[in-house]
């Protein structure tokens, strides 16, 4: 699967080429002449969203196989029209597609290779933060708690610098899910009390059963074996 990223990869970079062509008129007449010829493209936003939305349907159901196939041509569709916004949001539906399929390999090799690059050459610091709020997620999965810890620390500082309360959360509770798997028991209780006060502090109750199941599971970690 791994060798299927690195040939989208690739063919990514063939389709900014092409689209930077686009409109470049082909066979023009030697000595300036003036034969006109309009290179269409076959690529059209509609197309793209028409894709992008049928995945969506198919992901709540959860057929993850398919609805990653429609990501990644609605991700086709974005790139050669230059809806690189809209390009990067199908990056991650298709990194959250190898993730919900256990494939963290994958995930990891398009989060890093493609859509952390596609932020950063737009400087979109929300999408930067999306990106390593899934990297925490795919890391924490494969075991390499250190790089999960950095990459929830950077989805926190960019939260805090957007005043994302919800974002910031979510770093919290990740480092503590990382701190759970090392055992550092009474920091990750640390970790979710903080969670806890910002959650009240904005009125949300939509991280009170992960920070519940969080403890009970520290809960149980922690008791004596019989």
């Amino acid at each position: 699967m791994t060798k299927i990223v690195l040939a989208f990869i690739s063919l990514f970079a063939s389709l900014q080429l092409y689209a930077q062509n686009i409109d470049r008129p082909e066979n023009q007449e030697p000595n300036g002449g003036n034969a006109i010829n309009i290179a269409v493209s076959k690529f059209n936003e509609a197309d793209g969203n028409s894709f992008f939305d049928e995945a969506e349907n198919l992901e709540r159901k959860g057929d993850f196989n398919e609805a990653l196939t429609l990501f990644g041509k609605a991700a086709f569709e974005y790139s050669a029209v230059k809806n690189f916004n809209r390009y990067g949001q199908a990056i991650i539906k298709m990194s959250n597609m190898h993730y919900q399929l256990g494939r963290f390999t994958d995930a990891e090799q398009i989060l890093l290779n493609v859509a952390l690059k596609n932020y950063s050459k737009m400087g979109s610091k929300n999408g930067l933060m999306n990106t390593y709020n899934l990297l925490g997620k795919v890391y924490l999965a494969s075991s390499k708690y250190t790089q999960s810890m950095w990459f929830y620390t950077q989805q926190g500082i960019l939260a805090k610098q957007l005043k994302s309360n919800n974002s910031y959360i979510e770093s919290i509770l990740g480092i503590a899910q990382v701190k759970i798997r090392k055992k550092d028991f009474t920091l990750a209780l640390r970790d979710l009390k903080s969670a806890e006060w910002l959650a009240n502090s904005i009125k949300t109750t939509q991280y009170k059963t992960q920070i519940k199941d969080a403890r009970e599971l520290i809960a149980i970690k922690i008791s004596p074996k019989k």
